[in-house]
């Protein structure tokens, strides 16, 4: 029997780049397909108390993403679309502003940001490998390395994709770990 692994897929034996970024990407691919297909009114679909929506939720990870690889990785301005938009002065703005977006928007912002990082991260990649320090440093000046950005943004989607797990679950009864292995995202 031959099996073949979808491409988001880690590789089952690789260097630490590949499974760091095969994990990433893994938990990106996750998380678009949690997130995908959706009207208006399933973006904006909350859970009891909480603020979270799928929309919310589309618009942070695609200002971390740019944040990371943009400000964290070179010190540089986190860009367009952010720098005309972003409010630093309103916390969580990007969760609360989501409402107001249409879905091609909010799919357009991440599919975008996560385009731009992966360009950037393969860059970074070749240029120093992630053991190469970045520009995010502590007050004292130790300086962050390539390999911490990366485990972050792993982080970061591991704790959001459970989050969009359940709204999903609640906006349509969508459930499982993995998307179908011939899935692609709509936009």
């Amino acid at each position: 029997m031959t099996h073949i692994d979808p491409p988001w897929e880690p590789p089952l034996a690789g260097s630490e780049t590949a499974h760091l970024v095969g994990a990433l990407d893994r938990l990106r691919t996750t998380f678009r397909w949690k997130t995908d297909g959706l009207d208006a009114a399933g973006l904006r679909t909350r859970l009891g108390a909480s603020a979270l929506t799928l929309g919310g939720l589309l618009k942070h990870l695609a200002v971390v993403e740019d944040h990371i690889f943009t400000v964290r990785l070179r010190g540089g301005s986190i860009g367009a679309p952010w720098e005309a938009i972003y409010r630093t002065d309103e916390p969580d703005w990007e969760f609360a502003s989501a409402q107001h977006d249409s879905p091609e928007q909010l799919y357009a912002f991440w599919d975008d940001a996560v385009e731009r990082s992966r360009v950037r991260l393969d860059a970074a990649l070749a240029d120093g490998g992630l053991d190469q320090l970045v520009h995010l440093a502590t007050p004292d000046g130790r300086h962050a390395s390539l390999r911490r950005l990366v485990c972050d943004l792993v982080e970061e989607y591991g704790r959001h994709t459970g989050h969009a797990d359940l709204l999903r679950e609640a906006v349509d009864g969508r459930v499982g770990e993995d998307p179908p292995p011939d899935w692609r995202p709509t936009r």
